[in-house]
């Protein structure tokens, strides 16, 4: 029996703000990014959802971004790779600061963040240099095929290939620029067929009808994404349906 990582990005609600439905998705996941406060989420909101996850025996990770509440970290905002690791390390540790244990499972880095750490190796480096520095036995998730895998692994670092459930593909095996139409994937069943033909066959559709090969530990569904829940939930049937245990990326890599 195969088994893969279901992970969501949670904890981005603001203040009075009330982002997602985390409360609903946390019931079919197994590993939690909580947003740290830099494009999303405040300290009740990291205590709220972090306290949610534990309650419901989901693996707590770091979500941190640049320093972009109002463009909710989507914007690259040229920080260099020291302010980047900085960054980092300041929000890990304020959520680490959270948990019961004072350990987190993972940091996977959101938005911007992310995309550029793909093809810009500087930033790469110091993101992993940041994990490190505050506990090495932290698990990084990265894009699956991305050279940041790579780079990670040499520096010594733990690594879960992420994909994408709901996010559509370039044929470089990158994300589609959310900027773009048919960006973000919407229909339930699509994203259940292609879930599972990823995890199980090791294949992706790109946007352009292309076809390439993935391989992960982790698979990604966006809270905030239109029907999230009833996405998270048909997601996680299927997946066991098919005989793929969905379990902590802890205890995969």
């Amino acid at each position: 029996m195969s088994s893969i990582d279901l992970n969501c990005d949670m904890g981005e609600s603001f203040g009075a703000y009330k982002m997602g439905l985390d409360e609903e998705i946390i019931k079919y996941v197994s590993s939690a990014n909580v947003a740290c406060g830099f494009h999303a989420g405040d300290p009740m909101w990291m205590r709220h959802t972090v306290r949610m996850a534990e309650e419901n025996d989901v693996a707590v990770g770091a979500h941190p971004s640049f320093p972009d509440l109002n463009g909710f970290g989507r914007r690259d905002l040229g920080a260099s790779p020291e302010e980047t690791r900085n960054d980092l390390v300041y929000q890990i540790g304020a959520l680490q600061a959270f948990t019961s244990s004072k350990r987190l499972q993972h940091v996977k880095p959101h938005g911007a963040m992310y995309n550029r750490a793909v093809g810009d190796e500087p930033l790469a480096r110091s993101i992993c240099e940041a994990v490190l520095e505050v506990d090495p036995n932290m698990v990084l998730v990265a894009l699956a095929g991305s050279r940041w895998v790579a780079i990670a692994k040499e520096m010594g670092l733990r690594v879960a290939r992420e994909i994408f459930a709901d996010r559509a593909l370039n044929s470089d095996g990158t994300l589609v620029s959310r900027s773009q139409p048919g960006s973000v994937l919407h229909d339930v069943d699509e994203v259940v067929d292609r879930s599972l033909r990823m995890v199980t066959e090791g294949k992706a559709t790109t946007l352009d009808g292309g076809e390439i090969e993935v391989q992960a530990e982790s698979l990604c569904v966006h809270g905030d994404t239109p029907g999230a829940v009833e996405m998270a939930k048909a997601l996680r049937q299927a997946l066991e349906s098919a005989n793929v245990r969905v379990v902590p990326l802890g205890t995969l890599v």
